[in-house]
């Protein structure tokens, strides 16, 4: 069997995803191929396209998506997956290139065809029509490979007997993070890491914090990120008069472990987040969750009063109330939160990702092709996908 992953870009955690699924696939006699769209005006533009891999290629080294027709990009894609002639497409959402695209050369070439996605319909405002077109298209999808059993529910209109649903691609080298030694949390520090943007809500844990300090706590918090709220934020920090807080800017990502392992809990406040991936970054150093509930990682990672709190973003009191409540557990409280971290996030990890993807596989091999309707065969024919990042970082 050749299965093939398509994307707009693999950067950052995608790499080491897709490196383990080429052995663990190679392991059990399928053939993994990588395809990557374009090498620039990705978001994650700071870790270029370098591979050197004869299964791992990229279509557009040297354009972004705004540098080229849709005509182009459409072309190049069915010229590379003629050559390799996958069985399995392994495609982003049908929203972008990739899942549009893919779709429509599995289906004249009856092949099957994997949409991927961590986004959640309910967290994006369509509509009705532009959301009747994204969810037919979705339907002729073979599998749907999502993050967690969470989000199974935003497709209801999947008929779940003939689409196969799998989870476990939100994963990251849990290993690189863990702690050698004795985790221990009596540090009296938090942490956060995020872009300074304004869909993190960094103004709102200001606000949050001050309370905080100013109830007498002897914690401290350090902010890890850089962005273009960082000078407000730095003068916000001084208006709040705020004496237990460090915005430390970017650090190299070889010191991430270090200021993962001498926090004794991770806090992030954001206003929505499609996953998430340092709420597994800080789980597998042995960090407890204080997450806002708009945050889809902690739908499936954060399991109240277990490994954490949640709180709703919008609500500073809240937010303070529930960095009090933590503070005031007792240390054998909140070593047992680190330890329940550190159990959770194993059952999010690469091998088991691997494991979810091979039992699909298998699945789809002893199913029929899914036959098109007109209507999907119309709108197939007609949709391109498109690359638009720009609000990303938007409220």
């Amino acid at each position: 069997m050749k299965v093939l992953i398509l994307n707009n870009d693999l950067r950052v955690y995608w790499k080491r995803r897709i490196t383990f699924l080429h052995k663990y696939l190679a392991d059990n006699d399928i053939s993994f191929y990588a395809v990557e769209i374009f090498g620039k005006g990705s978001p994650y533009a700071f870790d270029p396209y370098d591979n050197k891999e004869d299964w791992w290629s990229c279509l557009f080294p040297d354009h972004n998506f705004s540098e080229l027709s849709k005509q182009t990009i459409a072309q190049k894609i069915f010229d590379k997956l003629n050559e390799i002639n996958p069985d399995v497409i392994i495609g982003g959402s049908i929203v972008f290139f990739s899942g549009a695209i893919g779709l429509r050369w599995a289906k004249q070439h009856k092949k099957k065809f994997i949409m991927f996605d961590d986004g959640k319909p309910s967290d994006i405002k369509r509509n009705k029509l532009v959301q009747f077109v994204k969810d037919t298209l979705i339907k002729q999808s073979d599998a749907l490979w999502l993050p967690s059993a969470d989000y199974d529910a935003e497709y209801p209109y999947i008929n779940s007997k003939e689409t196969v649903f799998f989870h476990g691609f939100n994963c990251i080298d849990n290993d690189q993070f863990k702690f050698t030694g004795n985790k221990t949390v009596d540090h009296k520090n938090m942490i956060c890491i995020a872009r300074l943007v304004p869909i993190k809500n960094m103004e709102g844990l200001l606000r949050a914090w001050k309370i905080v300090e100013d109830r007498g706590s002897h914690y401290h918090l350090n902010i890890i990120g850089d962005g273009p709220l960082f000078k407000s934020l730095t003068e916000q920090m001084a208006s709040l008069n705020l004496k237990t807080v460090s915005l430390l800017g970017s650090i190299n990502n070889n010191d991430l472990p270090r200021y993962l392992y001498n926090a004794d809990a991770f806090i992030l406040a954001s206003f929505s987040e499609s996953w998430g991936l340092v709420v597994n970054e800080a789980m597998a150093a042995g960090l407890p969750l204080l997450l806002s509930n708009k945050i889809n990682a902690g739908h499936a990672l954060l399991h109240e009063g277990v490994n954490g709190y949640s709180f709703d973003p919008n609500d500073i009191e809240d937010i303070a109330n529930n960095i009090i409540k933590f503070i005031k557990l007792t240390p054998a409280a909140k070593k047992s939160m680190s330890n329940n971290s550190l159990k959770i996030i194993d059952t999010m990890s690469y091998d088991n990702m691997g494991k979810q993807l091979l039992a699909a596989l298998k699945t789809l091999q002893g199913r029929p092709f899914k036959k098109t309707g007109f209507m999907a065969q119309g709108i197939i024919k007609l949709w391109n996908g498109n690359y638009n990042t720009s609000g990303w970082d938007k409220l």
